[in-house]
């Protein structure tokens, strides 16, 4: 948690703000505490998009899609106020660094604790997909490695499967190191979207980089699309496994079903064929 900062609110709602968690392009988050005494993370839209009406629109889906998830697997919204004056979300804290911190502070992941984070984060995909909602923006900074297991978080480019895959101008939405190609297209995008940032987000713990990491945006737009993914070092067994995830046709990835079995079990043979 870093310390306030000159023009930081004191109170968001009923919550009194104690110090920053975090920012990102729509907001910035603050560790809050409740009037019962519990603390809680409060994302608040930054001023300069709260007169944005796609903006509140955007927010909006996220409340709804973390609220349909619910908690299990990701930070249960409390509180939300999607019309306020400077619109606001309260989840519930979960403590605990990113993915991307703890690999940037330690080191990689050891072959099998990647394969327990994949495990589990494949089963928060599953719960994703079956509120008919797909996450869009799986990374290492949206993985809370929480003492209970990993969190998702941060729904902000949630949308509902069958969604249009742009916005309103035209523009095409997530980060693009760990995008699957048909959403970097701006194509619509489904289930198999998410097993491909799975897959990088895979990649990135077992190597401590990104399996498309490039200095400018087309050579990453270049390297998704056409490049396969360097996974020199990685044990062969989740070397194919995260090679399956990240295969450049989304029908030929696997279902998320499989991929829980798969990493789940003592003696993993091959994975099945996709659906």
């Amino acid at each position: 948690m870093e310390a306030l900062r000159r023009g930081d609110p004191a109170q968001v709602g009923p919550y009194r703000i104690d110090g920053r968690l975090g920012q990102g392009g729509m907001g910035e988050v603050f560790l809050g505490t409740s009037p019962g005494g519990r603390q809680v993370a409060v994302k608040l839209i930054r001023a300069e998009h709260a007169a944005d009406p796609r903006f509140r629109a955007r927010f909006a889906r996220e409340v709804d899609a973390a609220r349909r998830v619910g908690g299990f697997h990701t930070a249960q919204v409390v509180d939300a106020d999607a019309d306020a004056e400077a619109p606001w979300m309260a989840a519930a804290f979960v403590p605990g660094p990113s993915l991307r911190d703890r690999v940037a502070g330690d080191g990689p992941l050891d072959p099998a604790a990647v394969r327990r984070l994949g495990a589990a984060l494949a089963e928060g995909l599953a719960a994703i997909h079956a509120c008919g909602l797909v996450h869009r923006d799986l990374k290492p900074g949206n993985v809370i490695m929480s003492p209970d297991g990993p969190r998702i978080i941060d729904f902000g480019v949630a949308r509902a499967a069958d969604a249009d895959p742009m916005t309103a101008d035209g523009a095409v939405i997530g980060t693009y190191t760990f995008m699957a190609p048909e959403q970097m297209l701006g194509e619509r995008t489904g289930p198999p979207a998410d097993v491909f940032a799975l897959g990088c987000v895979l990649a990135y713990a077992a190597t401590g980089r990104g399996p498309f990491d490039a200095t400018t945006v087309p050579a990453v737009v270049h390297r998704v699309l056409h490049e396969d993914p360097p996974l020199n070092g990685v044990p062969i067994d989740l070397a194919r496994v995260i090679a399956a995830c990240l295969a450049k046709d989304p029908r030929a990835r696997p279902a998320v079903p499989a991929l829980i079995g798969h990493l789940t079990s003592a003696r993993p043979g091959p994975l099945p064929d996709p659906p």
